[in-house]
């Protein structure tokens, strides 16, 4: 079985899920309470008063829809140079932990330079991005130091060569859904669509969806067709003694089948559903990666590693169960920092027969791992979500006092914030939390 992108599953209405009645469901701090949960939220401020004072903290936090707009291309991505000072003022209270990748032409990296005045190199000033990239697999020090613990060197040379398979397969299977385009336009579609990066080549969609706007049925089109295309990269990894080094992260996703494969979320109005499907090795999972970011605090902190030297996502356990009896067996409670998870993609929608929510999303695993390590170690993990629907792709609202597309009235994964406003709310809130804990301001 390929292991999936997200713990959860399909949940039957009316019916119990592990964790439901335990600590995920109960009430906390004071705020706004909202129709999808029984959850009273706090605002930002009272996350940034709560925070101020914390001095064991580690703050997990995904980065596109967070600290950045979606956009259709990638490649016109932009980060603020505040916010980039204000990760380097939090220094090893803050990691960043993400689907996409650090280096390359399409590297967060180059976010970072370009956000910096010539004044700052981030090698020397150590303002790169701390944490893992491509779901855990791809690990950076501030100073942009790289690796890649447990990735072989064969894996390496498959997907160097998967972009190029990926636009192959693109240019034969576009011409069922754009009939009257050319060639040459044809090709077009399928180079801007394929994300050629490093560890996971991934397919977006963004830019053909902007193509057919408001045509559903050819964007469902377009995400079967992706998909199958997928699966055929899938299996050509199998015939060169690769089998089981890759999945397929469906991005936004419904959850896990009976067979651990990620659902598709299809199109509708208003919301095109799944845009990307990333290539990406086994094993890196965001709650795998949090583990291996929190062995790495363990061992700044007190200078011990509790999972081992060599720990890394690909030899970390994939459920949930077995991550927290990991971290139990391991960390005494009471050296547990106050863990903070800041995503933007979590999804829960009916499943179409009604009898069940199908739950899922690339950070809804990471997320609901920490109020669990919380009611372990007696300590107040917040879950933090911002609105990613403000940029160039259709999701749904933090707004809607329903969360419709997010969460649902049964779902045991607490929303303890929403910035409702976006990134930019976010990253005026992550710049104050950065100038109130740290002794000496920062400047771009």
């Amino acid at each position: 079985m390929l292991p999936g992108r997200t713990w959860s599953r399909g949940v039957r209405l009316g019916g119990s899920w592990p964790g439901a009645d335990g600590p995920l469901g109960t009430t906390v701090g004071s705020g706004r309470l909202d129709a999808a949960s029984a959850v009273q939220r706090l605002s930002p401020d009272q996350l940034l008063q709560e925070l101020c004072g914390v001095e064991d903290l580690l703050i997990v936090q995904d980065l596109d829809g967070v600290c950045m707009q979606l956009v259709n291309d990638p490649l016109t991505r932009q980060m603020d140079g505040a916010y980039v000072m204000a990760a380097g003022q939090l220094g090893d209270t803050f990691a960043v932990l993400t689907n996409g990748e650090h280096e390359g032409r399409r590297g967060v990296n180059r976010l970072v330079e370009k956000a910096l005045s010539a004044d700052h190199d981030p090698a020397q000033a150590g303002l790169y991005l701390r944490g893992l990239a491509a779901g855990g697999v791809q690990f950076q020090d501030r100073y942009g130091q790289l690796s890649h613990p447990g990735v072989s060197e064969a894996e390496i040379a498959f997907l160097a060569a998967a972009p190029l398979r990926m636009e192959a397969l693109l240019k034969d299977g576009l011409p069922e859904i754009f009939p009257l385009h050319s060639l040459e336009q044809i090709a077009q579609l399928a180079h801007a669509a394929v994300l050629d990066t490093q560890v996971s080549p991934t397919v977006n969609l963004n830019g053909i969806f902007a193509a057919i706007p408001e045509d559903v049925e050819k964007q469902r089109m377009m995400q079967t067709l992706l998909q199958r295309l997928m699966e055929t990269l899938l299996a050509d990894a199998e015939k060169q003694g690769l089998e089981g080094s890759f999945f397929l992260h469906v991005a936004p996703n419904l959850g896990r089948n009976a067979d651990g494969m990620e659902r598709l979320k299809p199109a509708v109005q208003g919301d095109v559903g799944t845009t990307d499907i990333q290539f990406m090795l086994s094993g890196s999972i965001k709650e795998a990666g949090l583990l291996v970011l929190l062995n790495q605090y363990m061992a700044r902190r007190y200078g011990e590693v509790p999972f081992g030297d060599d720990f890394n996502v690909r030899v970390a356990p994939q459920t949930h169960d077995a991550l927290l009896k990991l971290v139990q067996d391991r960390i005494p409670a009471e050296r547990m920092p106050l863990l903070v998870g800041v995503g933007d993609t979590v999804t829960s929608n009916p499943s179409a027969d009604g009898a069940t929510w199908l739950r899922g999303g690339s950070d809804r695993g990471f997320l609901t791992l920490l109020p669990a390590l919380g009611a372990w170690s007696g300590r107040e993990n917040r879950v933090v979500v911002v609105d990613s629907s403000h940029g160039e792709v259709d999701r749904p609202s933090l707004s809607d006092p329903a969360l419709t597309g997010i969460s649902d009235p049964e779902d045991p994964l607490r929303l303890d914030v929403l910035m409702t406003a976006g990134p930019k709310q976010y990253i005026n809130w992550f710049c104050q939390l950065a100038a109130q804990r740290s002794p000496s301001p920062a400047t771009i």
